[in-house]
């Protein structure tokens, strides 16, 4: 692989909150990360919506990115992703039908079927179970909304109709898979959480693509876990923040994003071992050399086209360095010159 030719890079941003901080520290410095990420040659900064969350700070999405994008220049924001089942079809198109207003050119919608969080949570955002047998049917009014008017439209969006706001299909199953080749849409999988269908996602939503107004050939993209620093040790030690974030998650305990140990196997049991890192698979730690190689091979197995990096770092100068590392291995600047695709 050629740096910049086969592959983009972009962050998928959780706006983690490490212990110690508030949400309004997490939320600052995701606007200094997608300050340096546009300087970085990185491609999109995403953001994505999860509700009672004590580490997570990016559950109003549509108002994060708002303040990404704000504050920043050229660097494309957007939801990676907006849970559809979560709200009426509408909303969505009224507020990214603002946002594309406020910052024409510049921003994504991807869209989910899962509520981002849990069963008495969804509860309280007063979603009906029943919602996500609705999804193709809700993405379908939501593309209309985003439709030029008719004289015989009753109800319209507004800021929305007439305005052209990509959108993208997520997934960690065959079934987003199936949808967005359905749709023609490009499709983000979910590998930095849930690998296990990764490849045959892949597949299924190449073989059923069919092109579309917005994509004429499939565009796929894949999540993957980051950890990046000056050798191999101190990058394995960052990454224990993720470790214990995802046992945490196993044992029913999410929390704020805990500091790095010196021992991740004093932490965590043989089969919180086992689960977490499982979920974990598509993490790649180490020294820039180290990355650059792992990556290489990952994107030759899976033949994406852009790669969501999500780095749960706990210090923020750490994290910085290492999107600064990844992005002075792969020379993302030079994707400036890339042909503007799938957007």
């Amino acid at each position: 692989m050629v740096a910049g030719e086969r592959v983009r890079f972009s962050i998928l941003d959780l706006a983690f909150v490490p212990e110690g901080s508030t949400p309004g520290d997490a939320l600052r410095n995701s606007l200094d990360l997608a300050r340096h990420a546009e300087e970085w040659g990185y491609n999109r900064f995403w953001l994505a919506e999860h509700h009672n969350m004590p580490g997570i700070a990016s559950a109003a999405t549509s108002v994060v990115i708002a303040h990404i994008a704000a504050g920043s220049q050229r660097i494309r924001v957007g939801a990676g992703g907006i849970m559809l089942p979560n709200h009426a079809p509408i909303i969505i198109a009224e507020q990214f039908g603002t946002l594309e207003s406020l910052f024409p050119g510049r921003i994504d919608l991807g869209l989910g079927r899962a509520p981002g969080t849990d069963q008495r949570t969804a509860l309280a955002l007063r979603r009906d179970g029943r919602n996500a047998d609705r999804f193709p049917e809700d993405v379908s009014e939501l593309q209309a909304y985003f439709d030029p008017t008719t004289t015989s439209q009753a109800v319209q969006a507004v800021p929305g109709a007439g305005l052209w706001v990509p959108l993208w299909m997520l997934g960690s199953s065959l079934f987003g898979a199936q949808l967005a080749g359905h749709l023609g849409l490009p499709y983000a999988f979910a590998s930095h959480f849930a690998p296990a269908a990764l490849i045959a996602a892949l597949d299924e939503y190449r073989s059923s693509f069919k092109p579309s107004r917005q994509l004429a050939a499939p565009y796929a993209a894949a999540g993957v876990n980051v950890f990046a620093a000056e050798t191999d040790v101190e990058a394995q030690r960052l990454f224990t923040s993720a470790q214990q974030q995802f046992t945490n998650l196993l044992r029913g305990r999410p929390g704020k994003l805990r500091p790095p140990i010196d021992d991740i196997e004093d932490y965590w049991t043989d089969v919180e071992k086992a689960h977490a890192s499982t979920m974990l698979t598509y993490s790649f730690v180490g020294s820039p050399r180290t990355i650059q190689s792992q990556l290489k091979q990952f994107v030759d197995k899976t033949g994406v086209n852009e790669l969501f990096v999500v780095s749960a770092i706990y210090d923020h100068s750490a994290r910085l360095r290492s999107y600064e590392m990844l992005a002075k291995a792969f020379n993302l600047p030079a994707q400036a010159e890339l042909v503007e695709a799938a957007a």
